[in-house]
């Protein structure tokens, strides 16, 4: 890792899911080659839960940008955060490398998954690429990515 880097040059936004009330359910990101990058983290935050809601968050994997055989990444899930449990406004950090995913198998894809339960809940999310194998990390950015200052 370079010392002298910009963050910007080290992280990428590879996937977001915007900050919204959202709706008991599940929301994932588009899968995400890991071709590009030695990690990927994904940046869950909680704001105000709703009446006895609960968060879970995990990463999941496939064998191509269609989903195609996906399945969890074990190890790869939030302990649930509930509102009973002061789960309101808080962060979670989840870590995977691409060789936790079975490469030799094909699984080279992954997404985040994010799912409400029981009401609706402030959240957002963000999936995101660590030290790029051959690139600035800022070429790599999402298209919705407006600025890198």
């Amino acid at each position: 890792m370079l010392t002298n880097a910009k963050g910007s040059e080290l992280l990428t936004i590879l996937g977001v899911l915007d900050p919204a009330s959202q709706a008991a359910g599940t929301s994932t990101t588009g899968w995400i080659s890991v071709a590009n990058h030695h990690g990927l983290m994904a940046s869950i935050q909680s704001g105000a839960l709703g009446a006895s809601a609960t968060l879970d968050a995990k990463f999941q994997k496939a064998l191509d940008s269609s989903g195609t055989n996906a399945k969890d990444i074990t190890g790869k899930s939030i302990t649930q955060l509930t509102q009973a449990a002061s789960g309101s406004n808080r962060q979670v950090l989840i870590n995977v490398k691409p060789e936790e995913l079975d490469t030799v198998n094909g699984f080279g894809f992954v997404r985040l998954s994010v799912t409400v339960g029981v009401a609706a809940s402030i959240t957002s999310a963000q999936l995101i690429g660590v030290n790029p194998r051959y690139a600035p990390a800022d070429s790599l950015n999402q298209a919705a990515v407006a600025q890198v200052v």
